[in-house]
């Protein structure tokens, strides 16, 4: 098989959550652990950092791997999911893994993947991990696909445990409410391990202390964190969060003595964050007259950020492209949204797509008015030639809508 035909062959396996949802969901690592030892424990000769979080494990993940790039190190990230190309999910130094490699790992396992049955993700996990032992990275950053104690990443035995904030998503997966998941989340931690806490709220700080106590991990609260970051090409309102945390969990690794890391490295860092590891879709300046911002926000904790610097923008008529997934909870997301602005929904093109003109009548409750298009492309051709060059466009509502449009 070309490369193509293995992307191909990939996403036809087992449901993957990208495009099926709940189905394809499974409650436990067993299918994970197999493949690890199928491939003789790869996991096992990576040191690595762990990232959970409803909101903000990627931009954290590329400022982790941004700042020890700049300190010299040969650094893995993996991530999901990609916004234009599977290959983004894998990467060494910015540089996305080869399709040779790709197409030589399934061909060298297909059998006993299909054997065991495996999901998509299992097998881009064991993939990445594969990779990265291959490549001989001096550290790789981990990215968690879903919640956290039953995702396939879960399987590390990480540097540190990062978990970045807790959000009502994915509740049907997760639990209904913030206690349930930051207790998902918190299964990430591991044993004698630091881990750093983002954001917490009431609800959610005893969880991940008295998670922290059972596993005699020393706990971090970044957020509490007193000390200045430093600036960066990502001006989101969100990433002030993320920097704190990221800063949290760079002093910690800075305390193990393992890494070399210089106050001119972690700056560096977070300005090259874009040019280090090609990270997009976070607040993403796509056009000036009119001006044209593109975010991968698509819950409420997201969007409600989102929004609010939305709000600060000054324009004459703003436009918004808004296109959603079928399990999204519109009576919660759909109230955050401006009402003086006219709106072009979509339908992103996955199998998970919430048709547009159910979203163009769901959202009418609300007085969102606009009109419905065939695709997403359709509706951002329309808000551009609507625009005139003192509007301001928006595109967002999912990641898969902000990937068509890149």
């Amino acid at each position: 098989m070309n490369y193509s035909e293995t992307l191909d062959w990939m996403f036809g396996q087992l449901p993957m959550y990208q495009t099926q949802g709940a189905s394809a969901y499974k409650e436990d690592l067993d299918n994970t652990i197999l493949l690890a030892n199928h491939l003789q424990n790869p996991e096992k000769e990576i040191m690595t950092i762990h990232v959970a979080g409803t909101n903000g494990k990627g931009s954290t993940s590329h400022f982790l791997a941004s700042i020890l790039q700049e300190a010299g190190y040969k650094t893995g990230l993996y991530t999901s999911p990609h916004l234009k190309d599977f290959l983004e999910r894998i990467k060494i130094n910015g540089q996305d893994i080869s399709e040779d490699f790709v197409v030589d790992f399934i061909e060298s396992h297909k059998s006993f993947f299909e054997e065991n049955q495996l999901s998509f993700f299992e097998m881009t996990v064991g993939l990445a991990f594969d990779y990265f032992r291959e490549e001989k990275v001096d550290i790789a950053i981990i990215e968690v696909g879903l919640g956290g104690r039953l995702d396939s990443t879960n399987i590390i035995a990480p540097l540190l445990s990062v978990i970045t904030n807790i959000g009502l998503d994915h509740v049907q997966f997760l639990g209904n409410t913030l206690e349930k998941i930051a207790s998902e989340k918190a299964g990430i931690i591991k044993p004698k391990t630091p881990v750093i806490i983002g954001e917490y709220t009431s609800e959610t700080k005893p969880v991940f202390e008295n998670k922290a106590k059972k596993t005699q991990s020393e706990i971090f609260f970044a957020s509490d964190l007193i000390e200045k970051t430093y600036p960066s090409v990502l001006v989101g309102d969100y990433q002030t969060h993320n920097k704190k945390t990221v800063l949290q969990a760079i002093r910690v690794l800075q305390s193990q003595n393992q890494f070399e890391i210089s106050e001119e490295n972690i700056k560096n860092g977070f300005w090259n964050v874009v040019k280090n590891t090609n990270l997009q879709g976070r607040w993403q300046q796509l056009g000036t007259h009119p001006k044209i911002i593109c975010d991968t926000a698509h819950n409420k904790h997201g969007l409600e950020i989102v929004m609010k610097q939305l709000s600060r923008e000054e324009f004459d008529t703003l436009h918004i492209v808004l296109g959603v997934v079928n399990d999204k909870d519109l009576d919660d997301v759909l109230p955050l949204f401006p009402k003086n602005a006219n709106y072009y929904f979509c339908k992103p093109n996955i199998f998970r797509g919430l048709d547009a003109s159910i979203l163009h009548q769901k959202a009418s409750e609300f007085e969102l008015n606009g009109k419905a298009f065939n695709s997403v492309s359709e509706a951002y051709e329309a808000a551009n030639h609507n625009a005139s060059k003192n509007d301001f466009i928006y595109v967002g509502g999912s990641t898969f809508v902000v990937a068509e449009i890149l």
